[in-house]
């Protein structure tokens, strides 16, 4: 009961409160240019850094672009114009299949009983 009930809650397409909440985050990411996978960040999570490293490099470019085109804009205290941000797809992913890919592999090690393939170290 208690799982179909927490599905409710997070479902745009059932829920209208959950489904004004989706619309104002593609609002706030498309003012700025960016997609809900570039608000990640990898120094926190070592699984996106290891994604993040999978990918080709022009997506990751393409990510670095459009961090320092928001964070641009934040600082000048400005949106994108109108026309750019009709084009923007915030819900579009890139990250997500590879890193459900790494979290896999992750677990898979874990129940092997192999050592990580990487560990957080102090820089």
């Amino acid at each position: 009961m208690g799982g179909s009930a927490s599905k409710w809650i997070v479902d745009p397409t059932r829920n209208p409160l959950a489904k004004m909440h989706y619309n104002a985050v593609a609002n706030r990411l498309q003012r700025y240019g960016l997609r809900l996978d570039d608000l990640y960040d990898p120094m926190y999570d070592l699984d996106i850094k290891e994604a993040l490293n999978r990918l080709p490099k022009e997506v990751v470019d393409a990510r670095n672009q459009r961090l320092k085109r928001a964070m641009d804009l934040s600082m000048k205290h400005n949106y994108l114009p109108e026309d750019l941000q009709a084009v923007q797809t915030p819900y579009r992913t890139y990250l997500q299949p590879m890193l459900s890919l790494v979290k896999r592999e992750q677990a898979e090690r874990k129940a092997l009983g192999a050592l990580p393939l990487y560990q957080r170290t102090l820089p």
